[in-house]
């Protein structure tokens, strides 16, 4: 079949390798406006924009995708179907009506679970044992389209939502090439969602990241791992934002936010039992580890996180 992918983010390039690697033709690319970025903040190609200028195929970066002159370039391209990876924008109808087969989305849960922007956050967060990836038709009502297929994938005790979306995005590849194989042979055929069990994913933002010390270390443990790499979880210490990377159980009991630091390790309490920090990263400062953090502040112990 004649592709065009829409993919923004890095974690649209294994789809978008392994499309190109399979017998579908890939005679177009969509992806979101030239970005700041680095820290000149000087405009830079999306990774989807960069892989496709390497593979020579056109790109296309709408500001909108209900743009006429994007739409008609779209046409021009007489796609087949559109797969979709991370593209980030919303699809009017008139965009969604152009390929034969229609737009078909990649998305990182086991649908109808987690509808909507986060979904690998959310399902960490909330602490299931198994998410996966779902092919499904894309429709104007968020998430809501008709599926191909899916795959399963257990969430380890340690996934960070980066780790665990990058093993996603590797298997869901597969899943993507797979679901235009099964509509290029007619052997696919989607199926309407359930309307039971439907939950939502929506974005997380810096406020949500914050910890309250005073919530169970279990609850706090997911959080900060569905929060990692973003928008990445914090608290504060004297009055300034303090970045935290995932913590680990610790032995004892401490008030919560209270932090007794060792010469290798700093334990804080939560609302149940404690908690090692593992990186922290101070304003303005890299990353490091929260021993050589509470070393550096000279901390005597009995210091509160906020």
């Amino acid at each position: 079949m004649r592709v065009v992918f829409a993919g923004t983010p890095e974690v649209a390039l294994p789809s978008l390798t392994a499309i190109a690697a399979s017998p579908h033709e890939v005679v177009g690319v969509v992806t979101r406006p030239d970005a700041p970025a680095g820290r000149g903040r000087k405009l830079a190609p999306s990774p989807v924009a960069e892989a496709a200028a390497a593979l020579g195929v056109p790109v296309l970066k709408p500001v909108h995708p209900r743009e006429p002159d994007f739409q008609a370039a779209l046409r021009e391209l007489a796609p087949d179907v559109c797969p979709v990876v991370a593209y980030g924008a919303l699809l009017p109808q008139s965009a969604l009506d152009i390929p034969v087969h229609g737009w078909v989305n990649l998305h990182f849960s086991l649908l109808p679970a987690w509808r909507g922007a986060a979904p690998v956050q959310r399902s960490l967060w909330a602490g299931d044992d198994v998410t996966g990836a779902t092919t499904f038709r894309i429709v104007e009502e968020l998430d809501a389209g008709p599926t191909f297929g899916l795959m399963t994938e257990t969430i380890r005790p340690d996934d960070t939502a980066g780790t665990l979306l990058a093993r996603l995005a590797e298997g869901g590849a597969g899943l993507l090439v797979a679901t235009l194989d099964g509509i290029a042979d007619g052997s696919l055929e989607a199926r309407p969602q359930s309307e039971d069990d439907v939950s939502f994913a929506p974005k997380i933002s810096v406020d949500d990241a914050r910890v309250d010390w005073r919530h169970p270390a279990a609850v706090l443990d997911r959080q900060v791992r569905a929060c990692t790499p973003a928008p990445g979880a914090w608290t504060t210490y004297a009055g300034e934002r303090l970045k935290l990377g995932p913590v680990s159980p610790a032995d004892g009991n401490l008030p919560p936010g209270e932090l007794v630091a060792g010469k290798n390790a700093v334990v804080v309490g939560t609302g149940t039992a404690a908690l090692r920090l593992g990186e922290v990263q101070p304003v303005g400062k890299r990353p490091m580890p929260a021993a050589d953090w509470a070393r550096g502040l000279r901390l005597a112990g009995g210091e509160v996180l906020e």
